[in-house]
């Protein structure tokens, strides 16, 4: 069985994945952290051992990967003779793209469907990259980098909200999940598909990305 690797997709400005520019890296992390801070406030009541606390909000998840580089050998059967091939695909995603404004926002993937709540798929931006280039040949080219890339977490405040919302449940797609299979197991009736669609926002509900979570509003 093949070894799964991470996969990061870039989104467009409707947050929907652009496959084309998807890529893999070349070797997976042997460990990768995630940090989140959540504020919380209070003030000082001589009465009490501990002050009451008041909840000030979350901050966004952050996602450090450390990845490893190497082209020394055939990358799928490719002879690659400058690593930089390879650590560009992620220098685009520190860059600004025509149409959008901005660096995208990508998903990291890695794997089948996680458990609700876990780290991956994380959708998010990118704040920090080193590269650190190393086994050069006579004409100047690298052969290997090491990587350290962090993720702050970019959520669409709608898709959030809808997420948070009691009226609101949400469903994480997998392997061979349609629109209206998913309305079939919401719904009990797959022609009720559209309402998934609008929820979301799909510009295209024939492509279902694995691993997206979508918002499946409930039937008034």
């Amino acid at each position: 069985m093949a070894l799964e690797k991470i996969k990061i997709t870039p989104l467009d400005k409707n947050g929907n994945p652009v496959e084309g520019k998807a890529f893999k890296v070349l070797f997976n992390p042997n460990t990768y952290t995630i940090t989140k801070s959540v504020t919380w406030s209070g003030s000082s009541d001589r009465a009490l051992n501990a002050p009451p606390l008041t909840f000030g909000g979350g901050g966004s998840r952050q996602l450090t990967l450390n990845l490893f580089y190497d082209v020394t050998e055939s990358v799928n059967g490719k002879v690659v003779k400058d690593v930089r091939e390879e650590t560009n695909k992620m220098v685009a995603l520190t860059r600004i793209q025509r149409g959008l404004d901005r660096p995208p926002a990508v998903v990291v993937s890695w794997g089948a469907a996680p458990p609700t709540n876990s780290d991956f798929p994380f959708t998010g931006v990118v704040n920090q990259l080193t590269q650190a280039f190393k086994l050069f040949t006579s004409d100047g080219k690298p052969g290997r980098a090491d990587l350290t890339v962090s993720f702050t977490e970019f959520l669409e405040p709608k898709k959030d909200q809808l997420q948070t919302d009691p009226e609101f449940t949400t469903r994480l797609v997998k392997r061979g999940d349609t629109v209206s299979s998913i309305a079939a197991e919401a719904y009990r009736d797959p022609a009720l598909w559209r309402i998934i669609a609008e929820a979301n926002e799909l510009d295209d509900p024939r492509q279902l990305q694995i691993g997206l979570r979508l918002a499946i509003p409930k039937l008034s």
